[in-house]
């Protein structure tokens, strides 16, 4: 059973579409029910198994009862994949307090919350996977985001924490590094910026959602099973640390 929290579009979308192909049963976390369940529809069609769930990452009792209904009607969870995440760009200067602390409270203390609540069932079944998406700002760095910027930062920062803590029960903590992926956040960007943005890229591409999809799906296989702690950079070589 897979968790993939911001499931009703872009990364998450294309992250629930792979992990149902390789066979997992996956549960869809959003606040958008609309979304979900067309998701979900889909991937039923195509002969996989999709819940739709509603959920806030943001609110800590949200995530509880979530966790919670999905443990008791389906016993564990397996692989968390947090990926639900927001956008309050501006300059430090002009940043509003409060578009601070929301960036912050959905993109880094979300996956702290997600991550608590699974960790117990996985302790006890002494198996688990859990990847967090990221980004390349987070090692970069990037002008006007420095909400956005802190929030995937610490949550490598996490990854790498939480790795070395549950390693001895078998479950393994990785994190995607995504460049620029063709979502619905990098279609809002000017023309100009996206030219120079793909003159800075080697592969000389924006990236697809399957791309970082399809290393979600490896570092929740067996075939990854001694990587934890790992950031994987899936940025086509804009960032090469």
């Amino acid at each position: 059973m897979a968790v993939i929290t911001g499931a009703s579009q872009g990364i998450g979308y294309a992250c629930a579409l792979v992990l149902a192909e390789a066979g997992a049963s996956v549960v869809l976390g959003s606040r958008n029910a609309g979304k979900l369940r067309t998701v979900a529809a889909g991937i039923e069609g195509a002969g996989g198994r999709a819940i739709p769930l509603a959920l806030d990452v943001s609110s800590p009792a949200s995530v509880q009862e979530a966790i919670g209904e999905v443990i008791k009607t389906w016993s564990k969870i397996d692989i968390l994949v947090n990926n639900a995440g927001i956008t309050k760009d501006n300059l430090l200067m002009r940043m509003k307090p409060e578009d601070w602390e929301t960036v912050l409270k959905t993109n880094l203390e979300g996956p702290y919350q997600c991550i608590r609540a699974v960790l117990p069932g996985m302790v006890r079944q002494r198996y688990g996977r859990i990847i967090n998406i990221a980004s390349v700002v987070a090692q970069t760095g990037n002008p006007g985001q420095a909400n956005y910027v802190a929030s995937k930062a610490g949550l490598i920062g996490l990854t790498k924490a939480v790795a070395a803590e549950v390693a001895s029960r078998n479950i393994t903590v990785n994190a995607v590094a995504p460049g620029f992926i063709a979502t619905a956040m990098t279609e809002k960007l000017p023309e100009p910026v996206r030219q120079k943005i793909l003159s800075l890229i080697p592969l000389r591409r924006i990236g697809a959602g399957k791309d970082v999809a399809s290393a979600v799906r490896f570092l929740a296989s067996e075939e990854a099973g001694y990587i934890t702690g790992h950031c994987l950079n899936v940025n086509g070589g804009l960032y090469m640390g």
